[in-house]
């Protein structure tokens, strides 16, 4: 019989302000009360068992916590799985900056978590570029990430020791999880039970005044477990603009952010189990000026069945609740007043949804698995602008309702040395709801009164793959897909700024739809030894992007004034994005010490014509044409060091090509030292030698950073 082919890189190692509950510990009670109701259970069972015949076996119970096994025709795609050893040695001890050692997967923009607005976190692959909307599908334990409104991704809410596994697919199409996979899919999984401790944390104190904490206790019993989590962290933080650009107004930018999450399971039958998820957030920051401050909060929810028996089986029922607030500050040329533009007080937005998939029994040579999934997300934006004397003289409240529902099928057949994967899905999408209110807050007499028509429509995507084991070590691997994502309420209906910079919405966007093929090897020498190799070529129809229609000084439509050195531009779809492209993933450990290293180096051009002509040829923006990143690791008695060198090649803040980011290479360290069996002293470093890494640059050339050089020295528990 073959060997099993394989494909994957591993990676081991409204003045209406919502209330939105933030994380608080629970009383020594709950947690007493939930342990006696746990050993009622265990002693229940233990009961029932003894009167059982002595030749009858118990059944076994295995609870893992994870969804329906991983699907075998996986290998057939370009995946790389990012364990929890490399998880926690993470300089930032981020789940953005963890995300970075696979080439090619990148936010918008530069920055992280602690400075950038949260509106520009969304993640996107293979350089098809974004709008701070992620072209990439982010689930975590089977539930959509993506913010409900606006489809960026909340990064402070993922403490990094609640995570256990990081699968991420490049590439478009997967409809497993629903629509929204353009660019690929990043699969999040909680901690299974045997990366569970009783009780663990870690503390450390770093630059600027900087605290990271994060803890949690488990309790783990035969019949299921739980979880208890919590993350903090602060900092005095940096001053985002550089030396050579900033004034009197610019200043560093302070954040303070915190996470709580309870997770249970529980065993209902041997073969079938509950899990229950509840998690919050709260995030604050500053973006370096007066009246630049911005909050970000969320709860989410969930339940999931998942059966294990000859049909396997699960079903999904989540909600998210989120809100953000924003302020805008307009800054004059010589960097001495910030004046406040936009008061964006209030953005509240739901998402709900649930996904059914049973997995019939067709052998261990055919795995198929059928179902459907419903996902409706609602939101508004409210906002008062125009400020003359430092106060606003209008509001403004935008938003709407999108709903999509899908039906799905995922198989794979092995032959021999051969693996063929076929999915696909058809969706039904609708946009509803839309509207733009303006109206005068001395008056209130109306200035833009817009209801949006409603519209709707039906989209068919899939994928199929074929790997090939064509000898002992070497894998060759196919694939195709189309995939889709349909716009966002941000993208569809909410104006925002950047500085001098105003953006325009539009409520008439079309979904992005993209077809790509890929070819790969794969070849693994050794069992410690794996180089994969992926070429590609992707083509984005109807790409959503922020096109130039004019410059301040002047007033335009739906953003009002802009001034000298703003740049106005209009949401739109272009004709499409080009991307062609290779990646090369290797990793190497023969013993203690190893290495891993991932390249993208992409080639993305924008098609465009009409009114978007002159960006026919030119590269999105914030697309870099070559990513690398490689870590070289050991570990000995208990000790462990890391040294992580990640490049990025230069790149364009906008969509004209005309202001260039330089390229950038920065050098990451970790070092932890056991003092005794449970207690460790951590050493991190970010951005060791001090790189420049620039972020964005200004309508007025004016420089943001990423973060310097950032040291940390910690404890961590663990017995």
């Amino acid at each position: 019989m073959a060997a099993p082919v394989s494909s994957a890189s591993r990676f081991d190692g409204s003045t209406d302000r919502p209330f939105i509950p933030t994380p608080s510990s629970p009383k020594r009670r709950s947690m007493i009360d939930f342990r006696a109701a746990l050993l009622l259970l265990t002693s229940c069972s233990a009961g029932a068992l003894a009167q059982t015949p002595p030749d009858t076996p118990p059944p076994e119970i295995i609870v893992t916590g994870r969804g329906l096994a991983d699907r075998p025709g996986d290998r057939a795609f370009d995946v790389i799985e990012i364990d929890r050893t490399r998880i926690e040695a993470n300089a930032a001890n981020r789940l953005e900056s963890v995300l970075a050692d696979v080439a090619g997967l990148q936010q918008f923009r530069r920055s992280d978590s602690r400075t950038a607005n949260p509106t520009s976190q969304g993640i996107t692959l293979r350089g098809l570029g974004g709008n701070a909307a992620s072209r990439a599908l982010l689930i975590l334990d089977g539930v959509p990430q993506a913010d409900p409104f606006g489809g960026w991704v909340a990064f402070p809410a993922y403490a990094t020791d609640r995570i256990g596994r990081i699968r991420v697919t490049r590439g478009g199409g997967s409809g497993f999880y629903g629509p929204g996979a353009l660019a690929g899919t990043i699969e999040l999984d909680s901690a299974t039970p045997d990366q569970l401790t009783p009780l663990v944390g870690r503390m450390a104190y770093g630059s600027r005044d900087s605290i990271d904490a994060q803890a949690s206790a488990a309790l783990v019993r035969p019949g299921g477990f739980a979880v208890l989590s919590g993350a903090y962290t602060r900092g005095d933080g940096f001053t985002p603009i550089v030396a050579a650009n900033r004034g009197p107004v610019d200043r560093p930018a302070p954040y303070e952010q915190a996470s709580g999450a309870l997770r249970t399971v529980v065993a209902l039958a041997p073969q079938t189990e509950l899990q229950a998820n509840v998690a919050a957030f709260t995030d604050t920051r500053d973006r370096g000026t007066p009246f630049t401050a911005n909050r970000s909060e969320g709860a989410d929810a969930s339940l999931r069945l998942v059966g294990r028996g000859r049909w396997g089986w699960s079903a999904l029922g989540y909600v998210q609740s989120r809100a953000f607030a924003s302020s805008f500050a307009s800054v004059n040329a010589a960097r001495t007043t910030a004046t406040q533009t936009l008061d964006q007080y209030n953005t509240p937005a739901t998402g709900l949804g649930a996904r059914v998939e049973v997995a019939p029994p067709l052998g261990e040579a055919i795995r198929l698995r059928l179902g459907a999934d419903l996902r409706r997300v609602a939101g508004r934006t409210q906002e008062n602008f125009t400020f003359v004397a430092g106060s606003p003289t209008r509001r403004r409240v935008a938003g709407g309702h999108n709903v999509t529902g899908g039906l799905f099928a995922d198989g794979s057949v092995e032959a021999g040395a051969l693996i063929l994967s076929l999915g696909g899905r058809i969706d039904r999408w609708r946009i509803a709801g839309g509207f733009l209110r303006e109206q005068t807050l001395a008056t209130g007499a109306a200035i833009t009164n817009l209801s949006f028509t409603d519209r709707s429509g039906t989209e068919a995507t899939g994928r199929v793959g074929l790997a090939w084991q064509i000898a002992g070590p070497v894998t060759l691997r196919t694939a195709a897909y189309r995939g889709w994502r349909l716009p966002t309420l941000n993208e569809l209906y909410r104006p925002f700024r950047v500085g001098a910079d105003a953006t325009a919405a539009d409520a008439t966007l079309s979904p992005e739809r993209l077809s790509g093929v890929e070819g790969g090897i794969t070849i693994t020498p050794t069992g410690s030894t794996s180089i994969a190799a992926t070429w590609f070529h992707n083509v984005m129809d109807d790409a959503i992007a922020n096109v130039t229609a004019g410059t301040g000084p002047g007033t335009f439509p739906l953003v009002g004034f802009v001034a000298a050195g703003g740049v106005y531009r209009v949401r739109a779809n272009l004709d499409g994005i080009r991307s062609n492209g290779l990646e090369v993933d290797a990793t190497w450990r023969p013993g203690p010490v190893g290495l891993r290293a991932s390249w993208s180096h992409v080639d993305a051009r924008m098609r465009a014509d009409g009114a978007a002509a002159p960006l026919d040829g030119l590269r999105p923006a914030q697309t870099p044409r070559d990513q690398v990143s490689a870590t070289i690791d050991g570990r000995y008695r208990g000790a462990a060091a890391a040294v992580t060198l990640r490049h990025v090649a230069r790149q364009f803040e906008d969509d004209q090509n005309r202001r260039t980011l330089a390229p950038a290479t920065t050098v990451d360290a970790y070092v932890a030292i056991p003092l005794n069996a449970a207690l460790v002293i951590e050493g991190r470093a970010e951005n060791l030698t001090d790189a420049r890494v620039e972020a964005g640059i200004s309508g007025a050339d004016i420089v943001e950073r990423a973060t310097p050089r950032t040291l940390w020295l910690g404890l961590r528990y663990r017995p």
